[in-house]
């Protein structure tokens, strides 16, 4: 934006009804234009801060070298106005510590103008604020000049003035010279909750449950003894086959396994453990006659696996040392042989391993079926959730549940009951959805608290930090954050081109509106149909001048989100469309 702004022209009017700040008369003199230029033209939300740089060109022989001029920014806007950091400027025989103008020479001085981000600022203006002196002269004190028409205040405005509070606010805003208007705030509209991740969860719909019970035997022998034929193992695994046989749910397969201990020949092994699987077999079949359940046979030979898990679950004194020679050799009879050889060692397994392996072992895997996943929406819904298990709740609340209402509740209780940081993660996840952004980083920092310590949550915290405008936060899980949130990192402090290229879809359109890339921005959500999507075409048509495009694409955003209507009236993006009478 250019102004071309006769600022001492106004002054010197000023000081010929203002007989005590007669200095400002010479100023008059010679008088040509004092240009301003705001960089940007449009304000732009960058880093929770609105910044820009004002540019004033003072002309040769033009500044008087007994005048200070005091220069403040003031954002304006409706309810209100907040003050920048003031620029003073003085003549070359002012005697204090400002911003010297030669009045033979000119000058050109930028002022850089920043202000943190308030949501009125949407629809604001920046303008500068003007008072003058002259400390070797009759006005000594700082007047304050309307700088769009040169007057000075009134006894009513200087008693406004002097009230504070609205009042003067009113006086200012009006005394004030508009140099930019409106803030682009599209920076604020990148998505950071589309790039979090839940933590995954353990839920499965089948749960295989494996029983097991064996029929021991004599050494080198297939018999069943009466006694090895009725333990009360037995009884409970065929208690247990019953058992699921009831349960609808419930679905069995049965196997017996012949196996020899890892002493002995192993070709005399491998028939002895067939010999046993049959035998075994029978005495299954004689157990469960009553159940009508079949079972596979099948045999091993020397049981080296059973062996291992024996030995690492005994209190044997060199049981480190048997399980290495059980990693260093593949073959049986090597093992054996080194294993014998250790004499003590092998007498303890010959009375407290090797008996246990001369066995057929029985086996029922039961694969069974959870609840529907109606089944559990059922019972969400009647409040029922202490009928569900840790992980059908957040399986539920991450793959089913639609409403993020109801997700958001599964997800606190879940949380709440488990004290799972698996839940709160995921929780914040949701509140980040829906916008609940300080919510969202409670829940992070909560499942950080717990222990949770993985790339998601480390990811989520970056982002949720810049959600809530903590940019300096985000960057210190920058380094372990993933290329997605990196790049939403830069774009939250501006850098759009780098942000751009690894950014996809929505985000990726945002980013590349606002590094003027509008062809990229189009393409990026070319194949997107949300409310905010349309929005976002419809600005980029505007920034285009093609008003009909901004037009049809905003009333398709307003048709599907309705709270995007009181955003538009707002936004700088969208002034020209309004401008040319367009109304919902």
């Amino acid at each position: 934006m250019k102004n071309v702004f006769k600022l001492m022209a106004v002054v010197a009017v000023a000081s010929l009804t203002f007989s005590s700040c007669n200095c400002f008369k010479k100023m008059a003199k010679n008088q040509d234009e004092v240009n301003i230029t705001c960089t940007p033209d449009v304000l732009v939300l960058n880093n929770g801060k609105v910044e820009a740089d004002v540019t004033v060109t003072f002309p040769v022989k033009y500044y008087n070298k007994k005048a200070v001029l005091k220069v403040t920014p003031v954002m304006v806007f409706e309810g209100g106005q907040v003050e920048g950091a003031t620029k003073y400027f003085q003549g070359e025989k002012v005697d204090e510590n400002y911003t010297v103008v030669d009045k033979s020479m000119g000058g050109e001085y930028t002022q850089h103008i920043e202000f943190p981000y308030d949501a009125r600022m949407a629809q604001s203006e920046l303008k500068l604020l003007v008072e003058v002196k002259c400390p070797k002269g009759k006005c000594k004190e700082f007047t304050l000049v309307n700088a769009n028409t040169g007057a000075l205040p009134t006894k009513a405005q200087k008693a406004a003035l002097a009230a504070g509070g609205a009042q003067a606010e009113a006086v200012k805003a009006e005394f004030a010279l508009p140099v930019a208007k409106g803030v682009n705030t599209l920076q604020a509209d990148l998505n950071y909750a589309d790039a979090m991740a839940n933590t995954a969860n353990n839920y499965k719909n089948v749960t295989t449950v494996v029983t097991k019970a064996d029929i021991l035997y004599a050494i080198n022998s297939s018999y069943v003894s009466k006694k090895a034929g009725n333990t009360e193992d037995l009884q409970a695994f065929k208690e247990n086959v019953v058992a699921n046989q009831a349960n609808d749910r419930a679905s069995q397969k049965l196997y017996v396994h012949g196996y020899a201990s890892p002493d002995g020949p192993e070709k005399f092994n491998d028939k002895l453990s067939a010999a046993r699987s049959k035998t075994g077999h029978k005495t299954a079949e004689k157990l469960l006659k009553d159940t009508g359940m079949g079972l596979d046979v099948a045999s091993y030979g020397e049981d080296w696996e059973g062996f291992k898990e024996l030995v690492a679950a005994s209190d044997i004194e060199d049981k480190a040392l048997i399980l290495q020679v059980l990693s260093r050799y593949d073959s049986s009879t090597q093992r054996e042989s080194e294993i014998k050889n250790m004499s003590a060692v092998f007498t303890e397994l010959k009375k407290e391993i090797l008996p246990k392996l001369r066995r057929a072992q029985l086996i029922n895997s039961t694969d069974i079926k959870g609840k529907t996943d109606d089944e559990m929406a059922a019972l969400i819904n009647s409040g029922r959730l202490d009928e569900l298990t840790n992980e059908e709740l957040l399986y539920m609340a991450e793959s089913v549940l639609e409403d993020c209402k109801a997700k958001v509740a599964v997800l606190e209780y879940t949380a709440k009951k488990f004290n799972d940081a698996r839940a709160y993660n995921n929780l914040g996840v949701v509140l980040a959805q829906i916008g609940e952004n300080a919510q969202s980083l409670a829940a992070f920092e909560k499942a950080a608290q717990l222990g949770l310590n993985n790339n998601e949550l480390n990811s989520n915290l970056a982002l949720a930090n810049l959600a809530n405008g903590n940019v300096a936060k985000a960057e210190q899980y920058a380094a372990a954050a993933d290329a997605k949130t990196k790049s939403l990192i830069a774009a939250a402090q501006g850098s759009y081109s780098a942000a751009a290229t690894t950014l996809e879809g929505y985000n990726a359109a945002i980013a590349s509106t606002l590094n003027n890339d509008l062809s990229a921005a189009k393409k990026a959500i070319a194949s997107e149909t949300t409310a905010k999507a349309d929005y976002l075409r419809a600005v980029i048509a505007s920034k285009e001048g093609d008003l009909e495009t901004a037009k049809a694409q905003l009333k398709s955003a307003v048709a599907k989100d309705a709270s995007l209507a009181a955003k538009a009236a707002q936004d700088v993006n969208l002034a020209n469309l309004f401008a040319s009478g367009f109304k919902f």
